[in-house]
This record gives structure tokens, C-alpha cells and sequence, in this order.
């Protein structure tokens, strides 16, 4: 079991001062990350989304991350691939050249997007980019393993060059898709890689993803596979907050995935603004998602967040990740048994704020993954 973190640079402060002051937050989080154990810090690539994700250059995150650490990986979860937003020329070289300075710890997730406002910017409508992201897809990994490459494609064209450099993982670093329906699952595993599960679908839609995702791995042709090293892997979201203080963590994380969901339904689906509100215990963020379910409910392409009564009372069995190192175990288990091989965190919710975040990593490093990593050498 692999355990990380995800960023999208989220924050309900847009001013220039706390714009900066989260990206030099995040760094602090990852450097206190691989102190703590954890094996990869991913981030995800937006553009124009206010509020909701400021993380537009995740290659320069990456990088700065790198040179700071030693040891942890780096994960781009995921390089949109339109054109105009990212040749894959450009990619290949960016990946290739983060690799080697990193020696050999990026992973390289693809994608398109999820937005209207995000294809926009770039010319694009979002039903279009389908075509023309399994295009570049196929095109990246054969410019990073062929010394000269030539391609005449119907959305790419690119003479007869040679690319430099070569990644410093051979062939090229493991690649991975962001997956969201059931489409998407049957694609990375058809095309032999990984699948991010970035949603926050709960561990029994996890199973079922992942029964999906193992079942068109196991049956993929190989004239369909994205480069040249096959990777079964699945990654599982899962907010958090992890304090000593359950009713603390509880209701600074629900207020969080408040906000989250409601920054998804603005850009996704139109809906209102989203709101922070302090005054509001851990039950009435639950009761409020819930009351206003329709209006406020989010999907990441067609994913609902779920938002309704599993947040209430019942920590008998862990139903989310907001409460103590113990909750967290618990809920990680179940991910785990639904087939998860990497945990990937989410801390970084609208209005969290930097000290409960660093709490929650040093939680999970000092308790929770030391005990999956026993159980793991129990095991063997």
C-alpha cells in the first residue's frame, strides 16, 4: 500500500498574499511528508477555475518539490493533454527532463480536463477533446523512447525531429489516467495503466471501480497499450483530517468537503458560489449538504460526492476520514480491502487551514502508516 497526497491549490482566499502563502504551504507539507513516510506528492493541472483549484503549473510545483526532498516521488495527477494547452512535444520534454533531475521518481498521469471554462481558454469545446487526447496519449511515450520522432496525425503534426531528453526511467516513467466513469476505468485498463480514482466515491464504489479496472487490464490487447511499460495500479481519493480531537477534525473537514463540492457544482454545473461558514458544527455541514443535496451536490464528470447522512454520527465503523489516527485506519482499510493500491490524500480543502494540515500528516506518518507497513511485513 502506497500512501501520498494530492494538491489543487484550493483556497477560499483569493488575494495575491494567501495565493502565495499556499504554495509555499504546500511545499512546507511535502518536505514534512517524506519525513513522515509518505511515497508520492501528486498535484492536478487547472486553469481558470477560481477558488477551486490555482494549481495551473503543476510541472513547476513538481519541480520545486523535487529539488527540496530526497526521496518522495512526484506524480503529475494529471498533465491535460489538448494541444494548445500542452503540445505533446513539450510534455515529453518537461517529463524527461523532471525525471532525470529527480532521479527517477515522476509518475505522469494524463487527461483533459473537466471543464467547459478550462477547454475554452484553449479554443476548445469539451465534447471535442476526446480524439485528440487518446491521440497525444499514444504519441507522448514514443517521443520519449524513439531517438527522432515523425507524426501526421488528425490533430497533431509534427516533422521529422529529434526530442530531447530521455527520461530517466527506462523506457519512461509509469503512466496513469484520471478516472472518473466507468469508460474511463475500462480505458486505463485496457490500454495497460494505472488508474486515479479522484473522487470521492466511498469504499464500496471503489470496489466496484476496481473490479472494472482489473477485469479490462486482464483482457487488454496489446496493440492497445500507452507506451512501453505496462502498469496495474489503482489510486483511491480520500479527504482527511487526522487529529487527536475527533469532533475538531470532524467538523473542519466536513466544512472543507463543503466547500469542495460546492466549488465543483459552481464551475461544473453552474451552481452558486461556495460559502464558508464557522459557526456551523460537524453535524450542521452534514445536515446543510444534505438538505440542499440537489443544488449542491457535485460531480467530477459524472461522479456524485456523497453528501448525505454517512457524515452523521456512526463511527463505529469508519465512514470517512475526519476524526482520529484510529478513524483513519479504519477507513483506510476498508479502501484497501475494496482494492485501493495507493491512498491518495486529500488535505488541502477550501478554508483548512496550513497547521491542521501539517497535524494531519504527521498523524498519519507517525500512526497510521507505520501500521499498514507492519501488517504489510506481518504478512510476508
Amino acid at each position: 500500500m502506497k500512501f501520498s497526497i494530492i494538491y489543487e491549490a484550493q483556497m477560499v482566499d483569493t488575494s495575491r498574499a494567501n495565493e502565495q502563502a499556499v504554495f509555499l504551504q504546500i511545499v512546507e507539507q511535502a518536505k514534512l511528508a517524506e519525513q513522515m513516510g509518505f511515497d508520492c506528492i501528486w498535484c492536478v493541472e487547472h486553469t481558470a477555475l477560481t477558488q477551486y483549484a490555482h494549481m495551473s503549473a503543476p510541472e513547476t510545483v513538481l519541480a520545486f518539490i523535487a529539488g527540496a526532498t530526497s526521496r518522495i516521488h512526484v506524480g503529475h495527477g494529471v498533465v491535460c493533454l489538448p494541444p494548445a494547452m500542452n503540445h505533446p512535444v513539450k510534455v515529453a520534454e518537461r517529463i524527461a527532463t523532471l525525471d532525470i533531475l529527480s532521479q527517477g521518481r515522476l509518475h505522469f498521469g494524463v487527461g483533459k480536463g473537466g471543464t467547459e471554462q478550462e477547454a475554452g481558454t484553449f479554443g476548445y469545446s469539451l465534447a471535442e477533446l476526446g480524439p485528440m487526447i487518446d491521440e497525444s496519449m499514444y504519441l507522448i511515450p514514443k517521443i520519449m523512447v524513439q531517438d527522432e520522432i515523425e507524426h501526421d496525425g488528425q490533430y497533431i503534426k509534427i516533422p521529422k525531429r529529434p526530442i530531447h531528453p530521455k527520461p530517466y526511467q527506462d523506457p519512461h516513467p509509469p503512466m496513469y489516467m484520471a478516472c472518473t466513469r466507468e469508460a474511463t476505468l475500462t480505458a486505463a485498463g485496457s490500454r495497460g495503466i494505472g488508474a486515479l480514482v479522484l473522487g470521492f466515491s466511498g469504499p464500496e464504489e471503489i470496489a466496484k471501480k476496481n473490479a472494472i479496472y482489473r477485469e479490462a487490464f486482464r483482457t487488454r490487447k496489446p496493440e492497445d497499450q500507452v507506451g512501453f511499460r505496462p502498469t496495474e495500479h489503482l489510486a483511491a481519493l480520500c479527504a482527511a483530517t487526522v487529529l487527536d480531537d475527533r469532533e475538531k477534525a470532524r467538523k473542519i473537514g466536513l466544512r472543507g468537503q463543503r466547500f469542495f463540492a460546492e466549488s465543483i457544482a459552481y464551475w461544473y454545473q453552474g451552481g452558486p458560489r461556495p460559502t464558508v461558514d464557522d459557526d456551523l458544527t460537524a453535524e450542521d455541514h452534514a445536515k446543510v449538504l444534505e438538505q440542499g443535496k440537489q443544488a449542491t451536490i457535485a460531480y467530477l464528470s459524472e461522479e456524485a460526492i456523497p453528501v448525505g447522512d454517512e457524515h452523521l454520527s456512526n463511527y463505529t465503523v469508519a465512514q470517512d476520514a475526519y476524526g482520529t489516527p484510529d478513524d483513519c485506519i479504519r477507513y483506510v482499510q476498508r479502501l484497501a480491502d475494496a482494492g485501493a493500491d495507493e491512498i491518495l490524500f486529500i488535505f488541502q480543502m477550501g478554508g483548512i487551514p496550513h497547521d491542521v494540515i501539517m497535524e494531519s500528516i504527521r498523524n498519519i506518518g507517525e500512526k497510521v502508516i507505520p501500521h499498514f507497513r507492519a501488517k504489510a511485513l506481518a504478512a510476508e
